[in-house]
């Protein structure tokens, strides 16, 4: 009764209201980039609480000489060599598998105007020799026009070369050498699940592994690089598990990698406000790539089909210290031992997850309030609309109506 005896009051504390409510979430938002307000990443998943194993990979000039390899015949072939892949994975003692595809685009495609895409995807399978094709891990490489991510093929052979010979795998690796990047990568997993959801034609799945548990996409195109950045944000904003990104900044560290998100190197004085704007840029790198929609790399299609997966890509900046294929080829193993230990899907960790540096993340319980104060603009903006008398009458009409006579009434109205 008080309220509905004083309109001008009510109708002056719905703005102030509102711009309140805006006032409390943009300030909650910016306060998330502070330190006190994240939390330290840490493991969750025991069997991945160590990094205590030892790296033995040493064939760095076995990367480098696949690599040149790869590149010659990939500039004979104008394109994918697939035969040269089939051969060398087959020599490397894997099981080899190829797939052909094509893709009809809704629009032409950006670089040639082209409306069919078609290509082939290539992949051998380390079988494990002590347990059974039930589950496995993916190593990934996409193959790029022009001088791109050779680095990275010749990497991935080399490491199914020195994988080939180690009798500890508990899972099946597969190496996997994908063409026309996402196009390609979504044919794979398609024909791997056998579904069809984007309509990809393909020739189907000959060769199977197990279960995929984790999957790690490898992106490289020089002989040394300076740091490592991890790429997280999937389609339609998914995001791994955060054990999985915390395992990646573990090894690198280990060895002694520069390791950056969104591109960005952490900062070690975090009481400063150079630091707190550091944070406050990569977090929202981050949350602008998630609402984006689009994957930042060929492992935002695995996590559609609750695989967890990352995009690691080697830099060559600028900075002084230099790192070969050695170490990042240490390091990628290192992950993989681990990986090769888990006994169920990675789940123990965040799903929901925001992140001003990889040392520290922001949980969904600290900065859903901020949207909470956002959204409740938009719950005084209805209350004001059917607080005055058109709109209760409105309101009043609609919820009369049924569900389907009410969808068409907010359509006509």
């Amino acid at each position: 009764h008080l309220l509905s005896s004083s309109p001008l009051s009510l109708s002056l504390s719905r703005p102030c209201c509102s711009l309140a409510c805006l006032a409390g979430g943009l300030g909650w938002f910016l306060g998330l980039a502070f330190q006190p307000c994240t939390l330290r990443a840490s493991m969750s998943e025991n069997a991945m609480g160590s990094t205590m194993v030892e790296e033995r990979f040493a064939h760095p000039d076995r990367a480098l000489a696949h690599a040149r390899d790869f590149a010659a015949h990939k500039r004979k072939a104008r394109g994918m060599p697939v035969a040269w892949l089939e051969k060398t994975m087959w020599n490397l003692g894997l099981e080899v598998y190829k797939q052909s595809f094509s893709r009809t685009l809704p629009f032409p495609d950006e670089l040639r105007e082209r409306y069919m895409v078609t290509g082939t995807n290539v992949y051998g399978i380390l079988r494990a020799p002590r347990a059974a094709s039930t589950e496995s891990l993916v190593l990934s490489v996409p193959c790029s026009e022009g001088q791109q991510n050779n680095q990275a093929v010749g990497l991935m052979l080399a490491l199914a070369s020195y994988f080939r010979g180690q009798i500890y795998w508990a899972k099946d690796i597969i190496f996997l050498v994908n063409e026309h990047d996402l196009i390609g990568m979504e044919a794979w997993l398609e024909a791997y699940h056998d579904v069809n959801v984007t309509e990809v034609q393909s020739s189907g799945m000959l060769g199977r592994a197990g279960a995929i548990q984790a999957a790690i996409s490898l992106e490289l195109s020089s002989d040394v690089i300076t740091s490592f950045d991890v790429a997280v944000e999937g389609l339609n904003g998914q995001l791994p598990n955060l054990d999985l990104v915390n395992l990646f900044y573990a090894f690198c560290q280990k060895n002694g990698l520069l390791c950056t998100i969104q591109g960005k190197l952490q900062r070690s004085d975090w009481d400063s406000l150079p630091s707190y704007l550091h944070s406050l840029q990569t977090l929202l790198l981050m949350v602008l790539k998630q609402g984006s929609g689009r994957p930042q790399g060929d492992h935002g299609l695995f996590l559609r089909y609750h695989i967890e997966a990352i995009t690691v890509r080697g830099i060559n900046s600028f900075r002084q210290y230099k790192y070969d294929m050695g170490t990042v080829g240490k390091t990628l193993e290192g992950m993989f031992r681990k990986l090769n230990n888990l006994l169920e899907r990675l789940h123990q960790s965040y799903f929901f997850y925001l992140l001003p540096s990889l040392s520290r993340f922001v949980s969904i319980g600290i900065y859903m309030p901020a949207f909470g104060f956002l959204i409740l603009i938009l719950v005084l903006k209805i209350s004001c609309w059917c607080g005055d008398g058109r709109g209760r009458k409105d309101c009043l009409a609609l919820m009369a109506l049924g569900p389907g006579r009410r969808s068409s009434a907010w359509r006509c109205g």
